[in-house]
């Protein structure tokens, strides 16, 4: 097992406070504790990512930590539907074109944040005269608490599921939802064969070398080790081996795409992350991956900096998740950009209702939404995907500029 000490703290990113310090010390130890005891001292990373983000009480969507937010220094990372409440709005004509499809009224989000989606959609969906059967699941019980506080003020059917229901019908909606769910890392070596990326810890009389605030913590280690025969496989399936190329697959989001299939009976799934196609995920000049970390709205790419106290991401493989749900016996409805699927869900249409003579309101509405549609921004590096089951209409968010043939 070949090992790589972890990498300094990057330059610009905030200091912690003193809760957040004894935070990140609770979760440095139990994360060194479970290291510890596994046979050979290397956790995959699959399993690292696991408890950093939801290891109860001490992972980062599991804590108590601001995780949301549009401005600094409130919160990590900000989600469309953060920016503008336009997002729900637009998204609400092509869920009532799935509603109207399956004949229900069942919405289910899946992980949502700070409710905000929800808080946007709900009325645009009784502006349609369609009262929805809001169903959150969120893994969150800080999230939960929030949203349920936002969301009070609605009057609105909310019910919040503690596992996905084995029968559904309706629409499901998932934003930012495959990008955080744990993956596995890969390096290819110089002799073209598969190495698996885990975490270990430095050796004792290496950790104490020091008499400062951190000596004696737990000081954690990049590891690698020969991949099994199932990853070996499922990476050589994808791409071709290319030395010192190092990247993710993410079985675990696989799996979930799979499943879905099985509780989906009709109905569509909107999938609205960042990501890209196979051939683009796996393109030779992407050669670290696209593993990020997010902290008080600073972006880094070390996820063993601060676990519990950052968000790890990876972008989607679409074409996987387009495979596994095929697996899955779901239809793939549609795929495109973000900025094309709104403009196509009437967009446009809600903006040119707004006043222009009202130069100063106009603008602060404008601003936003520029930032959800510009390729320079979420426009293109964030895509929506639909897969369903049972449904024979051409779903309105990709009337144009469908890009299914890319996948």
């Amino acid at each position: 097992m070949n090992m790589a000490r972890n990498t300094t703290v990057p330059a610009g990113l905030p200091s912690l406070d003193v809760d957040s310090a004894s935070h990140l010390r609770a979760m440095q130890d139990y994360l060194a504790y479970r290291i510890q005891h596994t046979d050979d001292g290397f956790m995959p990373f699959e399993e690292w990512m696991q408890h950093a983000l939801y290891a109860p009480g001490l992972g980062y969507y599991a804590a108590g930590s601001t995780k949301f937010g549009s401005e600094a220094p409130e919160g990590d990372f900000t989600t469309g539907p953060e920016l503008t409440p336009l997002f729900g709005q637009a998204l609400a004509g092509q869920v009532a074109q799935i509603l109207a499809a399956t004949g229900t009224k069942t919405v289910l989000e899946v992980g949502a944040g700070t409710g905000a989606l929800a808080a946007a959609l709900i009325p645009a969906l009784n502006l349609l005269d369609i009262r929805p059967q809001y169903q959150i699941l969120e893994v969150s019980g800080e999230l939960r608490e929030r949203q349920q506080q936002r969301l009070e003020g609605l009057h609105a059917n909310v019910q919040w599921l503690k596992a996905l229901p084995s029968d559904f019908k309706g629409c499901i909606i998932a934003n930012e939802v495959l990008d955080a769910m744990p993956t596995t890392l890969f390096r290819w070596d110089d002799a073209g064969n598969v190495l698996e990326l885990g975490v270990g810890l430095e050796s004792s009389s290496t950790q104490q070398d020091g008499a400062g605030p951190d000596a004696g913590q737990p000081r954690f280690m990049l590891a690698e080790r020969p991949a099994d025969e199932y990853l070996q496989t499922l990476v050589a399936l994808r791409m071709p081996p290319l030395p010192g190329y190092r990247s993710e697959i993410n079985i675990q989001a696989e799996a979930w795409m799979r499943q879905l299939g099985a509780w989906l009976k009709k109905g569509a799934a909107l999938l609205i992350d960042y990501g890209f196609p196979q051939r683009e995920f796996y393109h030779p000049q992407r050669a670290e991956g696209t593993l990020m970390c997010h902290f008080r709205h600073h972006a880094h790419a070390d996820p063993l900096l601060y676990p519990g106290l950052q968000d790890i991401t990876t972008h989607v493989d679409f074409t996987a998740m387009a495979d596994a749900a095929l697996e899955g016996g779901l239809d793939i409805l549609g795929y495109t950009s973000q900025a094309r699927f709104l403009m196509n869900a009437g967009l446009i249409e809600i903006l040119t209702g707004l006043d222009p003579h009202d130069a100063a309101g106009y603008a602060k509405v404008v601003g936003p939404v520029q930032k959800l549609l510009s390729e320079a921004e979420m426009g293109e590096l964030f895509k929506v995907m639909a897969v369903g089951r049972g449904l024979d209409v051409p779903l309105m968010g990709f009337t144009s500029g469908d890009r299914r043939d890319r996948l």
